[in-house]
């Protein structure tokens, strides 16, 4: 089975260590460079296959060390997160985040009242929403002016499609992989940086 149900991220400095843990775990692993990426198939039959971030391509030697030398982020770069609670957005020069913006908005939860009561609230709640949207789209476009390199996402799927849907948002490059946050704070933004650059690894275990 894949491990977690998606991509293991794994740190380009602790990469060459978790390949010797796999071995140590499943036995001797061949590697071979396959489709852009290092596949490595052990003894017992599990297999794991690993993807450089930023959707590079990997052309070098089946070796873990020279594929974790290759993991280099863009010299600009960014991150876009967006959940009906918040936004963050960061630009980003390698590893160093040179400008961002967090920002929370308040958007009504759901209620359990019938009739027009509901009618209201929902309308006033799609409005709250639609605002946060806006201005995170506002900072957004500011913090990400001109950008030259992939953006990478995560969230709300639904609420970071609505951010980047009109220009100048709308022609940015967006690449993997999808980050899985909670409401996004200064210390959420900061783990997003660390988990874009990681290698993007799935695991299969033999039963």
């Amino acid at each position: 089975m894949t491990a977690g149900g998606g991509p293991v991220l794994v740190p380009a400095e602790r990469w060459a260590r978790w390949v010797l843990n796999f071995q140590g775990r499943h036995g001797a692993t061949a590697l071979a460079v396959v489709d852009g990426g290092l596949a490595g198939t052990a003894a017992d039959g599990s297999d794991f296959t690993a993807r450089l971030p930023f959707e590079q391509a990997y052309a070098g030697l089946p070796d873990a060390e020279a594929f974790a030398g290759a993991s280099i982020p863009p010299a600009d770069w960014g991150v876009l997160l967006v959940r009906k609670g918040g936004f963050a957005v960061a630009r980003v020069s390698g590893t160093s985040v040179v400008d961002s913006k967090v920002g929370q908005r308040h958007v009504q939860g759901r209620t359990k009242a019938g009739g027009q009561s509901q009618q209201r609230f929902a309308r006033r709640r799609d409005n709250q929403a639609r605002a946060a949207y806006e201005a995170a789209a506002g900072h957004a476009a500011r913090v990400l002016h001109g950008l030259g390199g992939p953006l990478v996402t995560g969230g709300d799927r639904p609420a970071v499609e609505e951010v980047l849907a009109g220009p100048p948002l709308d022609r940015l490059t967006v690449v993997g992989p999808w980050l899985a946050v909670p409401d996004p704070r200064r210390a959420v933004l900061d783990q997003a940086v660390l988990d874009a650059c990681a290698v993007q690894v799935r695991v299969h275990n033999a039963s």
